[in-house]
């Protein structure tokens, strides 16, 4: 009797213990799914993010194809030349290239200064490449162009929403200006409850938002410098929404207590 009371215990402490490794193990599975799916759902946003093309086809012929960026404010412009023997694209014979162009269409007195922004950088871009012709001087070339163009163009493209976001929302964030010159911003910030108000002009390039941004730092009033602004912006990485979080953090840091 005493056997089989202890032969029955040991079953259930037994089947106790298995029923806590399959829990633990249930647990594990859930955290794991529940890690996936955020990862999911983080790549699908940058596939959002980084859609390409950033082009659309307006013209294509015999003589030239005609491709538009931008909500159809830069224009790129192929011109063929005779077919080459012995050479496809597709489903046809491939061309050589004999000019490649680009054109804003921008009208600069009417835009806003942000697309004004936009538009130098990814011109700054296209000049910075040399002779388009040399990169591509047949079709199957084509292709490569137009993806490196549409980089540039996302990301400038991104950059001037957030400079529209800070012109709107900058209040949010003690910013009380943005101003833009050149390619450079102006950010001017005032906060009554840290005693401060200073300036920070960011030089923008079309490597952004690859690289960290050089800035400069007016004080006006109070004690929040370039050194203090320097040891904020250092734990920024770059990346989506770059000049967005600078100013995000600089408002955290610096601008909600007392200095």
């Amino acid at each position: 009797m005493i056997f089989h009371q202890c032969a029955t215990s040991d079953i259930l402490l037994y089947l106790c213990r298995e029923l806590l490794d399959l829990e633990t193990e249930n647990e594990q599975m859930f955290v794991q799914l529940k890690h996936l799916q955020e990862k999911e759902k983080s790549c699908e946003e940058l596939l959002e993010r980084y859609n390409f093309p950033e082009w659309e086809i307006s013209e294509w012929s015999e003589q030239q194809a005609v491709f538009n960026f931008l909500y159809d404010s830069i224009e790129l412009t192929v011109v063929f030349g005779p077919p080459i023997d012995g050479d496809v694209f597709g489903e046809n014979p491939s061309r050589k290239i004999v000019s490649l162009s680009f054109e804003s269409l921008l009208d600069e007195e009417k835009a806003p200064l942000f697309s004004c922004l936009v538009h130098r950088l990814v011109f700054q871009f296209i000049e910075s490449q040399g002779c388009w012709q040399e990169k591509c001087p047949t079709l199957q070339y084509l292709p490569q162009v137009l993806h490196d163009v549409s980089l540039v163009v996302s990301r400038c493209r991104i950059l001037g929403e957030e400079i529209e976001f800070l012109e709107r929302w900058g209040g949010k964030f003690n910013l009380l200006k943005t101003d833009i010159n050149d390619t450079k911003v102006k950010l001017l910030f005032s906060s009554s409850t840290a005693f401060a108000k200073f300036e920070v002009t960011v030089s923008l390039s079309s490597n952004y938002p690859a690289t960290s941004l050089p800035f400069t730092v007016q004080k006006q009033i109070g004690n929040i410098g370039h050194e203090e602004i320097s040891a904020v912006l250092s734990k920024v990485p770059v990346g989506y929404h770059y000049l967005r979080r600078m100013v995000s953090l600089i408002h955290q840091n610096l601008l909600q207590d007392p200095r």
